[in-house]
């Protein structure tokens, strides 16, 4: 299939798709200028989500923490979803002069074999592009897809997020992306008592400690900072790596940012 052919769903912003030139606000490039692409679906319900434009749907029955904003429903997918050909997307990436790019979602790997083409088409013009590709961790990647990327950003999901356990624990997923090398493994974490479930997670899918990463949830520099300082001392103690959320503290809860 030629890339001009390739139809890919994004997330849909303004008059055009969710393509924009910004830091790295997670996990461990953070601080790294990156163009983010942005896929829309998901086969994940976060209730904290923040991008839940990518899958919180008119006529689904999930729930979601804005549920209780006033004034948020949810979403018509002909307003947040936008089709692109993976030509035209190479061409939005490539007017920000930079070969750093982050792959995310939603749930980018529903889209793997459209992801291929773009890659494949980025890099028609060189082979010094730098992919990161952002994941829940439920779907294992193709080998070519394996291969084309520099760096998976795993993050699976912990019971807080809301979602059945049989939907968002995959080990057999997991212990794949251990051995691919290429993987790190972000947990958001809310509470204390998170913090046995992301052990139980590193035991049971034999994560290295060295490529753990913990990040505070929260949608605000307030919520974060409930979290932060403790958990801070907890990275230290287990061993671990801490991430912030970089793009919250410059920018608030904003999109294309």
């Amino acid at each position: 299939m030629r890339a001009e052919d390739v139809d890919m769903k994004l997330a849909r912003m303004g008059d055009g798709a969710e393509i924009f030139h910004t830091l790295q606000g997670e996990g461990v490039s953070v601080g790294m200028p990156a163009v983010f692409v942005r896929l829309s679906l998901c086969n994940l319900h976060c209730v904290w989500c923040d991008t839940d434009h990518t899958w919180n749907f008119e006529g689904t029955p999930w729930a979601h923490e804005k549920d209780a904003q006033s004034g948020y429903k949810k979403h018509c997918k002909e307003d947040v979803i936008i089709e692109m050909g993976a030509a035209e997307i190479a061409d939005q990436v490539r007017k920000y002069g930079c070969r750093h790019v982050v792959l995310t979602g939603g749930e980018p790997l529903l889209q793997e074999e459209d992801l291929l083409e773009l890659i494949t088409e980025l890099r028609a013009d060189g082979e010094d592009w730098f992919f990161e590709m952002e994941t829940n961790g439920t779907r294992l990647p193709g080998v070519q897809l394996m291969a084309a990327v520099g760096q998976f950003n795993v993050s699976p999901k912990l019971a807080n997020s809301g979602v059945a356990q049989n939907l968002r624990l995959k080990p057999e997923v997991i212990r794949g992306l251990v051995a691919c090398g290429k993987a790190w493994f972000k947990f958001v974490v809310e509470k204390e008592n998170d913090l046995a479930e992301v052990m139980e997670w590193v035991e049971n899918s034999e994560i290295p400690l060295g490529r753990v990463i913990l990040m505070p949830e929260g949608r605000n520099v307030a919520e974060i900072d409930k979290v932060a300082p403790w958990l801070a001392e907890r990275c230290r103690d287990l061993k671990v790596r801490m991430s912030d959320r970089l793009h919250v503290r410059l920018w608030g809860d904003r999109r294309g940012v």
